[in-house]
């Protein structure tokens, strides 16, 4: 890593599909404890970026370091000290919510002794404990989010990846799981890594922000210094977007895209 104080650091992170390049020399530093968003359109290669980040996707070339680790050589350590919270459902929906957080634990091989104290934490720090011996079907969207993100924490780890952790959900429940999620970065340090449609919740909730398009980060910075910097009094995160990515973040997106995030709404409830 060239940064110090940098959790996660890339240099030129590039991936291709055949002839599509997803994501093109991707630079870009998050500090400890911060709250980063990813923006862009459908297809600008935001999850190509977290599933390189987290280790699913192995990168073309270039490289990237979270928490002074390499993605490619220190993968299984990499994925020690992280939790991930993908767009699609992850919790089994035919068992409680203590029963996921049980299996979970114990894919983290956390100590037979210690998960009952930190299965019974993390539904109560995610606000879940009158609903533990429900099972996931009956939930919410807005309690599923919460559930998946006390699954992604049971292990504390240093960084916690969002891939869109709010599609889906209405405004209430939106803003119930971003409470949990800032209480999460408050008490205990974590740094968030987050992508979202969403210009006010990114407005609201991030530190720092970087917009892609077509592969490529165009602006970065905090969204303040990105909004001063379009020169336009009362100028929103939309304007923001539309001036450096040339398109709304609406647009774009194919036939199949589209259907998924519905699909993944109607799943959400």
């Amino acid at each position: 890593m060239l940064d110090d104080n940098a959790i996660i650091e890339t240099q030129d992170l590039t991936k291709r599909f055949g002839d599509l390049t997803a994501v093109d020399k991707l630079a870009i530093t998050v500090q400890a404890g911060e709250i980063f968003g990813l923006l862009g359109p459908n297809g600008a290669g935001k999850s190509t970026v977290i599933k390189m980040l987290t280790t699913l996707l192995p990168p073309t070339s270039g490289s990237a370091y979270v928490a002074g680790l390499d993605v490619t050589r220190k993968s299984a350590a990499v994925r020690g000290l992280i939790g991930y919270v993908p767009q699609l459902i992850s919790a089994d929906s035919m068992l409680s919510g203590y029963e996921n957080l049980l299996i979970f634990a114990k894919l983290y091989s956390i100590p037979k002794a210690k998960r009952e104290k930190l299965v019974r934490g993390a539904l109560e720090f995610m606000g879940l404990t009158d609903a533990a011996n429900n099972i996931v079907r009956k939930y919410s969207g807005g309690m599923i989010r919460r559930l998946e993100i006390a699954q992604s924490m049971l292990h504390r780890p240093r960084i916690l990846f969002l891939d869109e952790p709010t599609i889906g959900l209405d405004p209430s429940a939106r803003h119930v799981v971003w409470d949990h999620v800032t209480r999460l970065r408050r008490e205990n340090g974590t740094t968030i890594f987050m992508t979202t449609h969403l210009m006010d919740e990114a407005d609201a909730v991030c530190n720092r922000i970087a917009i892609m398009h077509r592969g490529k980060v165009v602006a970065l910075g905090s969204p303040a210094a990105l909004k001063a910097s379009i020169g336009r009094e009362g100028a929103t995160l939309d304007d923001v977007f539309i001036h450096y990515a040339g398109d709304s973040m609406e647009s774009g997106g194919s036939y199949r895209e589209t259907s998924r995030i519905r699909r993944i709404s109607r799943r959400m409830g």
